[in-house]
């Protein structure tokens, strides 16, 4: 169940949290992706699972959401005599900043928006106070 919009403002968040609370993202998720930071060179799926000591279908679905989520680029590397595999690096901080500056000042607008929709409606309801008896 998610939280209420007061009870996410009362928590200590983390910049790590950032990842979760824009995109739903595991802790598994944020492993990788430190592994992926971490690293001086990009990494195929077998590398990332073995440092994550995860089995490589679960490594490579957490992947799989980072790069649909925007966190990491996979790159294709084709063999001389036919044949290719994947490597996986991070993509550069300030983009993924960016990216989330403005996912926040979407989400900010349409926050706007509903709360002048909700002023209209009820703007004109007149509160009533009860007589005292």
């Amino acid at each position: 169940m998610t939280d209420s919009m007061d009870e996410q403002l009362r928590e200590d968040i983390s910049c790590e949290g950032l990842l979760d609370c824009f995109h739903g993202l595991k802790q598994l998720d944020r492993q990788v992706f430190a592994v992926l930071t971490d690293s001086e060179t990009a990494l195929t799926i077998d590398e990332i699972a073995e440092r994550v000591d995860r089995e490589r279908s679960t490594a490579y679905r957490s992947v799989r959401r980072l790069v649909d989520a925007g966190f990491v680029r996979k790159e294709q590397i084709n063999y001389d005599h036919g044949g290719y595999y994947h490597v996986f690096t991070p993509v550069d901080a300030d983009e993924v900043a960016d990216d989330l500056q403005r996912m926040l000042n979407d989400w900010y607008a349409k926050m706007g928006r509903l709360i002048g929709e909700f002023r209209e409606k009820y703007d004109d309801v007149e509160t009533t106070v009860p007589a005292e008896n």
